[in-house]
């Protein structure tokens, strides 16, 4: 399915967002329904759970989840967001469709049926969000060794880095001291994935950064 775009201005603010992705996840058909158990807003992507139960009771059948306890089962959702020029769009996908987007939180994982594929694409795409869900937030002073290298801009490489920030105004932005030439570099949430602890220095100040400073105006 590609992207729809509402041109009447319904969608403008964070509450309207999640009051069309509710509609969007709740219909009725002749014999069952579908209704919206969470939704969860990671960067501009919104993360649903929506439930399917019968209205007679039976419990549901589906060829991708197995039927939970109560009868029902319940799939996560993928909805991409943007606006142009001032309108809300959306593209919709289920799990199961294979959607590159995974950042979906724990806490909506934990709402899904089972499902009967192990290899599925939704399987991988769970496990994508666990692998997310599983980076390290570093504390102020902790000495990192990344996974696999990271290149810069400058054509150089760095893996094992200490954590610190810097201030822009009023603002704290983290960023990362890089063990070899002292240089400070940003780092993306995603190259962070599998990297080790190497030792722990926690602390309110940042001594890395103040050491930085003072080479500088040395």
């Amino acid at each position: 399915m590609g992207w729809l775009f509402y041109t009447d201005g319904r969608v403008q603010t964070y509450a309207d967002e999640k009051a069309e992705i509710a509609r969007l996840c709740t219909f009725e058909g002749d014999r069952r329904k579908t209704e919206l158990v969470k939704a969860c807003k990671v960067g501009s992507t919104w993360y649903a759970a929506a439930k399917v139960t019968n209205f007679d009771g039976t419990p549901v059948e589906d060829t991708t989840y197995i039927t939970d306890p109560d009868g029902s089962i319940t799939f996560g959702a993928v909805f991409l967001t943007r606006y142009d020029d001032g309108c809300w769009g959306y593209k919709d996908m289920e799990e199961s469709a294979g959607p590159v987007e995974s950042r979906a939180p724990l806490s909506l994982l934990a709402l899904l049926s089972e499902l009967k594929d192990p290899d599925s694409y939704a399987q991988d795409w769970r496990q994508r969000c666990r692998d997310w869900a599983a980076i390290p937030d570093y504390e102020e002073g902790d000495k990192i060794r990344l996974a696999t290298p990271v290149t810069l801009t400058d054509g150089s490489t760095c893996q094992i880095v200490t954590a610190t920030h810097y201030r822009r105004g009023r603002q704290k932005r983290r960023c990362y001291r890089i063990e070899e030439t002292g240089g400070l570099v940003r780092l993306s949430r995603a190259s962070l994935a599998g990297s080790e602890l190497l030792s722990s220095a926690k602390g309110a100040a940042s001594p890395v950064l103040a050491e930085y400073l003072a080479g500088q105006g040395g």
